[in-house]
């Protein structure tokens, strides 16, 4: 007998009306839902704003977010392996660096202990986030007496790589928990959120925890090692744009930066932000499969690229983040990421075509605005996308009233 056989005849009758756990259908159908496909999806405007088909959402962004997964793994790993075998750091004690010591050592060079010691920092927080989403959305649909939504799937996976890799699971779960019950579930579930749910938890832990979100000693699973991110380092004024791309931009006499190794990746950062190049694929994958608008995206890449040769021309004696070129706010921080798979959010962005195009502009010229003007927030992809999560609305309904004026002047005020 099959596991879709046994669960169909043995287990699932004691769950649905009639059986002795009737009441507890809800966590059945979480269960089975994870293991296989529900027998229906949504083909209707189930939600206030958004109609889409969420398994099919949910399994092309699980894919689309697949590369910069794996990459974020072998990062990690990377730049951990780097800092002991090459300049004599210390691992984290614990049974991660047990199980890493025992089975590939800490060879930088070995692809397979890279992905390894990666791996042992990731799966835990993925672990922690899809327990936590899962028991709050387990609860919310119990109490509401209607099945857990397929939606926590994205949002889970993206906001796994959103946090750097030494952060304490506690806070992983405190994040999760904020982000899934203020960000979504108070507002109604899957559909009706008008905020993006993994930026939500996200900040909550930016501001509750900076040290542990925004220090230097949580980007690399060593101890007692310091690193800063290049964003970090842009702050300070410690990049050589003249460089080019191929050029050292930055040494500390261990480490060489181009930017080159920004757009590949190789550098310290949140677990899933490093790599442009993995984003990118992400991106002509939910591109070519109509997920994700190609409008938000423009807007983002343009306002970000206007904002930031404004800055440029306008210049600062005292200010070096004046000076990044647009093509540097690409590929450092979290910018690509946030353009790709955060503000294309089908549910919290803008609706309309020309609002898809001005919703992602704002987003592109507040990241650059926070970045360089307010020196509190290095980083402003999360800020932006957040503040425009609640300008969506209203961005649409001017775009409609714009439409609706052309057409009472073309019909000459006959509704």
């Amino acid at each position: 007998m099959s596991l879709r056989q046994f669960l169909d005849n043995k287990v699932a009758p004691h769950f649905h009306e009639g059986g002795k756990l009737q009441k507890y259908y809800v966590f059945y159908e979480m269960f089975d839902t994870m293991l296989y496909s529900p027998s229906s999806v949504t083909s209707s405007a189930a939600h206030v704003r958004d109609g889409i088909d969420l398994k099919r959402v949910m399994m092309t962004v699980w894919f689309a977010a697949l590369p910069a997964l794996l990459f974020g793994m072998f990062n990690v790993g990377y730049q951990a392996n780097m800092q002991i075998s090459e300049f004599g750091y210390q691992p984290i004690d614990g049974w991660r660096t047990a199980i890493v010591a025992a089975l590939t050592g800490f060879d930088h060079g070995n692809l397979f202990a890279n992905l390894l010691h990666g791996a042992v920092y990731y799966i835990p927080i993925m672990i922690v986030v899809y327990l936590g989403g899962f028991i709050w959305e387990g609860l919310f649909a119990w109490k509401r007496g209607h099945e857990v939504n397929e939606g926590f799937f994205v949002t889970g996976i993206l906001f796994t790589l959103i946090l750097p890799p030494a952060i304490p699971l506690w806070q992983v779960f405190l994040g999760i928990s904020f982000g899934v019950v203020v960000g979504k579930e108070v507002f109604g579930g899957t559909g009706k959120n008008f905020l993006n749910p993994a930026l939500v938890g996200r900040a909550f832990l930016y501001f509750a925890y900076p040290a542990q979100m925004s220090g230097d000693a949580v980007w690399t699973a060593v101890d007692n090692f310091s690193g800063a991110t290049a964003l970090s380092l842009a702050a300070e004024g410690k990049l050589d744009y003249s460089a080019g791309l191929n050029g050292v931009a930055y040494s500390n006499g261990m480490v060489d930066l181009t930017w080159m190794q920004t757009a590949l990746g190789g550098i310290q950062g949140s677990i899933g932000e490093t790599s442009t190049l993995a984003i990118a694929i992400g991106a002509a994958i939910l591109l070519l499969t109509k997920i994700a608008s190609w409008r938000i995206m423009l807007g983002v890449f343009l306002g970000m690229v206007a904002m930031s040769a404004v800055f440029n021309a306008i210049g600062s004696s005292s200010n070096a983040m004046f000076a990044m070129p647009w093509y540097w706010h690409l590929t450092i921080g979290g910018f690509a990421f946030g353009m790709v798979f955060m503000a294309t959010d089908p549910v919290s962005a803008a609706m309309t075509n020309t609002g898809k195009l001005v919703f992602g502009a704002l987003i592109g010229v507040m990241t650059v605005l926070i970045r360089v003007v307010n020196p509190a927030f290095p980083e402003g992809i999360m800020l932006a996308i957040l503040f425009s999560n609640l300008c969506a609305p209203m961005i649409d309904y001017f775009v409609v009233k714009a439409n609706m004026n052309r057409r009472l002047r073309r019909t000459g005020g006959l509704a």
